[in-house]
């Protein structure tokens, strides 16, 4: 959700594309059939192939940079750059890591899962010269709840390459944390249709792109866009936010090979704001923001046990 949602990923090493490997090598393969559950949540931009069972955890390092807009509609930026282990775990009912953050399983069949997800995003300075100048500091946000993932088509290419169109519907609730106190910022809704494809360019390359509309309670919206009276100064008028539509945005990613277990990415995001709830605050800036990352995996270790889907 939200502008600063790609800075938690990348923190995670948790976008798809940030997790590829250039391996094509037929040891280890199996047949789709023999899996015990072949998860519509799977990752066809990993480590493994489609046909390759996955191993159950995994260790690496990853490190790259970001930039994205403080809060959504915002004209100020935020860089961090990082560098930090990743671990994924892929069991049967908690996993971690690997394109899907966070998350308990409760339901999974062939086509569809339920899952309970978490997500988040970093806090943002309101610096000098800037329409949040003088107003509380944007704390860190996380999100928990429910998720829906159906698996809406699979392709194979005859040039070769696989891909998958999954539908997934996210309600979540929101909070924010100076890590002294946690406050209630309310929910949001958001549905997205995402695409991941391997072998797209050349053999060792992986694509993905994913299309989401976010919708938040008045909640959510106050903490981004409200400006109470004793806020109020002579270039920012009092707003009295409301619930609704957020913005749309469009991811686009890929991933290459850089040596044996090493993965570069390269990817960005445009978020469109025209038609928001709260168009009018003085704390909206732009229509239109974008996000750019950068960086690579590395894996060190992985289990010789293998994941059930």
């Amino acid at each position: 959700m939200s502008a600063a949602t790609l800075l938690v990923l990348l923190a995670g090493i948790a976008l798809p594309v940030f997790a590829q490997n250039a391996s094509t090598q037929e040891e280890g393969r199996k047949s789709q059939d023999a899996y015990e559950i072949e998860s519509p949540d799977r990752s066809l931009t990993g480590f493994e192939a489609i046909d390759e069972a996955q191993p159950l955890w995994e260790f690496g390092a990853g490190g790259g940079f970001v930039e994205v807009p403080n809060y959504p509609a915002s004209s100020e930026r935020n860089f961090v750059a990082l560098a930090a282990p990743y671990v994924i775990y892929r069991g049967d009912v908690f996993r971690l890591g690997g394109g899907g953050g966070v998350r308990a399983v409760v339901v999974e069949e062939r086509d569809f899962e339920v899952d309970l997800s978490l997500g988040g995003a970093f806090s943002a300075d309101s610096d000098d010269n800037t329409v949040r100048e003088g107003m509380p500091e944007l704390d860190f946000l996380f999100e928990i709840g429910p998720q829906l993932i159906y698996r809406v088509r699979d392709y194979e290419f005859d040039g070769g390459g696989n891909a998958r169109l999954n539908l997934r519907m996210q309600a979540r609730a929101v909070f924010s944390t100076d890590f002294e106190r946690i406050d209630d910022r309310g929910y949001v809704f958001e549905p997205q249709l995402s695409y991941q494809q391997r072998g797209v360019l050349f053999a060792d390359t992986a694509f993905n792109a994913s299309l989401s509309f976010v919708f938040a309670s008045e909640d959510l919206h106050d903490y981004f866009y409200q400006v109470d009276e004793q806020f109020v100064t002579s270039d920012r008028e009092a707003f009295d936010a409301s619930g609704g539509y957020l913005g749309a945005e469009l991811n686009v990613g890929i991933s290459f090979p850089i040596m044996k277990n090493m993965r570069g990415f390269a990817g960005g995001s445009l978020r469109f704001h025209q038609g928001a709830a709260n168009e009018d605050s003085p704390l909206f800036e732009d229509d239109l923001t974008y996000s750019i990352g950068l960086g690579f995996v590395w894996r060190l270790y992985q289990s010789d046990a293998k994941a059930n889907w």
